[in-house]
């Protein structure tokens, strides 16, 4: 037998998990019409054909209409959500994994502003700054009504086939009768802890009588709000005792920390640069007090921590819910001893941060995750003929095509101008919390390596190198370069790659103009704000960042803030000039003619790029496609097959920055959608 302590069986109630891995609850916005359809359904079968043992879905459902979704909830409260579950448990359970649903009423933790437009309910009116609704003071019929939703949502679950269920008790309205913070009642809903605790027995009541004692209920609690308004860590473990001594309960899935606002749920959920599994050592403690399984995620995002926590008692299972969706097949590559495939999570939470802007999750660099229908996950060798394929750029883009060229058995040959891969992703690493996001890169190079790509460095490509390789297939993977010519003087402002680069060092009193709204600008912002540098932002959007979600906006904010740096938004660049030993910002809006002026030593202007895109035009009228990309084709997944150029050598297509300025997923995407079909 295996003596792995990841790899070992496990047993919650009647219910036997094959090993200690799960996937927590989260919702992915994957719902159509509040309902888990095929998207939701592929999904999560994905990760259970990976090997793991139990994926928890949603992230909550909802058990009552009147608390609408924030984010893609599935409606828990709906018959019509039943036989859709019925087919999610069968996929999953086909292929060897459990599956649950999580489901709540969100109390506080949305908005009132759409559904049927009723007011949001808490113990007590106290303001959630996250979503921003006043709520209203739950009454008695009020909680009589949820209380028999829970119970006839449960119902729905179990007659849907899952394997039980877990009841969210974190920042939603069953936890905000437990906390001082939320419940300020004088009647018996608060007060004494026993008082406090009265709706999540008569909840759990609910629950049991309608799906009975075999049925498997847990409990995704806060043990410990870390914050002196709150719960504390003493009652939170009270409250853990309790439940595990209830006999209505069958395991706890723990949190510590509270999350009324982006820059404490940052704690929850860590991000890159933040200290990872910060809360894996509590769990072990309350672990100690209870006689029920223990489960935990939150940033626990690498094999290695994931084996420590059990092979240490500190959990029962381990959750790995945002290493899955970078590769929903860690359990697999560990049973097939391939760990050096699995693809890393680097903690960029592109996928958190896309449902907070009103998004789908995404991973920044699997696009496969969320799109299992068109995008596999696991490259298949291609039958036939093979390509001599020429790649040039060894960035995300260019590195995407090659691994996915060359997994499927292509000759697959990258020239890369400078001496090592990355591109602007090498750039963005720069900033040491963000470090992590070499990965990307790491990741793509071994598994190049092992598909026999060849990558040539210091190797600047012009037409005839591309020529002289006889190539079948060439693609054009070159990036851009920064656009900073979008103002007069614009001759006297400096990009942001030269400062991340380093041949540009930050002078005394700097003026950074984000013009882009993204990571690009504010990383450098972060860099010149750790330098010293007396630094404003100016951006004309409403509010500075306006692509970056609100777990990553922590992080900049904190920087900014500890540094003294000013942002002013809502105005434009529109000239610079220079007077002496200083540069002149003039400063206007699209509001007013009114305009102002800034004296600085150093202006950085962030405009995205424009496409490094002269070989591709040099190329084109050799290509069979003349770089014509058959977006139909592209869209449904079907080969690429124009021939404009019946004469041409070689069919062209250029993807990524080289395109237009986008992002690192963009360009993946755009790597793995075109070469998957070649």
């Amino acid at each position: 037998m295996n003596s792995d302590p990841l790899l070992q069986p496990y047993r919650i109630k009647h219910l036997e998990l094959r090993n200690r891995i799960m996937s927590t609850a989260h919702e992915p916005a994957y719902s159509e019409d509040g309902l888990p359809k095929e998207r939701y359904r592929l999904y999560h079968k994905e990760k259970a054909k990976g090997g793991l043992a139990l994926t928890m879905t949603a992230g909550s459902a909802v058990v009552s209409s009147d608390s609408p979704e924030a984010f893609g909830n599935l409606h828990a409260f709906r018959d019509e959500i039943v036989p859709w579950l019925q087919e999610l448990a069968d996929a999953v359970h086909e292929e060897g994994a459990a599956v649950m649903m999580q489901i709540t009423h969100l109390g506080r933790r949305t908005n009132w502003n759409k559904n049927h437009w009723l007011p949001v309910l808490s113990a007590s009116p106290v303001r959630e700054p996250a979503h921003r609704s006043f709520p209203k003071e739950a009454e008695d019929w009020d909680l009589e009504r949820i209380i028999l939703d829970y119970g006839t949502a449960a119902e729905r679950m179990q007659a849907g086939g899952l394997d039980g269920i877990e009841i969210e008790a974190y920042g939603h309205l069953l936890d905000s009768f437990w906390s001082s913070a939320t419940n300020q009642r004088k009647d018996e809903w608060g007060g004494s802890l026993d008082d406090r605790l009265r709706f999540t027995w008569r909840v759990l009541n609910s629950i049991r009588a309608r799906v009975g004692p075999d049925f498997i209920v847990g409990l995704r609690m806060v043990a410990d709000e870390d914050w002196e308004l709150g719960l504390s860590r003493e009652e939170g473990m009270e409250i853990a005792r309790r439940l595990s001594q209830s006999g209505m309960v069958d395991f706890l899935n723990l949190i510590r920390g509270h999350i009324e606002t982006d820059a404490v749920l940052s704690k929850v959920i860590p991000i890159q640069g933040m200290a990872a599994s910060p809360h894996l050592d509590f769990c072990g403690e309350v672990r100690k007090e209870v006689s029920i399984p223990i489960l935990h995620a939150a940033r626990i995002q690498d094999v290695a921590t994931a084996r420590h926590a059990i092979a240490e008692g500190k959990l029962d299972m381990v959750g790995m819910t945002r290493a899955h969706i970078a590769d929903p097949h860690i359990v697999r590559k560990i049973l097939e001893n391939r760990e050096e495939e699995i693809r890393p999570c680097v903690g960029a939470t592109y996928c958190l941060d896309r449902i907070y802007e009103g998004h789908e999750a995404l991973c920044i660099h699997n696009p496969s995750t969320g799109r299992e229908k068109t995008m596999p996950h696991v490259i298949d060798s291609k039958k036939g003929k093979t390509l001599k394929a020429l790649i040039v750029g060894a960035g995300p883009a260019g590195l995407e095509a090659a691994r996915v060229l060359g997994e499927r058995g292509h000759q697959v040959v990258v020239f890369e101008a400078l001496d090592e891969p990355g591109g602007q992703v090498k750039l963005a690493s720069r900033v040491p919390r963000r470090k992590e996001l070499l990965g990307i890169i790491d990741w793509r190079i071994s598994m190049c390596e092992k598909a026999g790509v060849e990558i040539c460095f210091n190797q600047f490509a012009e037409k005839q190198d591309v020529i002289s390789e006889n190539p079948e297939l060439v693609i054009i993977a070159t990036g851009g370069l920064p656009n900073t010519d979008i103002l007069k003087g614009s001759e006297l402002v400096n990009n942001t790659w030269g400062l991340l680069g380093g041949s540009i060092k930050p002078a005394e009193r700097v003026l950074l103009y984000d013009d882009n709204a993204a990571h690009p600008g504010l990383a450098a912002a972060e860099w010149l704000a750790d330098s010293g540098a007396t630094l404003e932002i100016i951006t004309p959007e409403r509010f500075f960042g306006a692509d970056i979600g609100g777990l990553n906006h922590v992080a900049y904010a904190e920087s900014f803030d500890r540094s003294g740096v000013k942002i002013t938004i809502s105005k434009r660049l529109k000239a610079v000039r220079q007077e002496g030993s200083e540069l002149v910002a003039q400063i206007g809006s699209d509001f007013s003619s009114r305009t102002e002026e800034r004296r600085v030593d150093q202006i950085f202007v962030e405009h995205g790029t424009l496409p490094l895109d002269d070989l591709y035009f040099e190329l084109k009228p050799k290509s069979f496609n003349l770089g014509e990309m058959d977006y139909a084709s592209l869209i449904e997944g079907k080969p690429q097959g124009l021939i404009n150029n019946p004469t041409g050598n070689f069919s062209l297509f250029r993807i990524g920055d080289a395109v237009s300025s986008r992002n690192i997923h963009a360009a993946i995407y755009d790597a793995m959608r075109l070469c998957i079909t070649l």
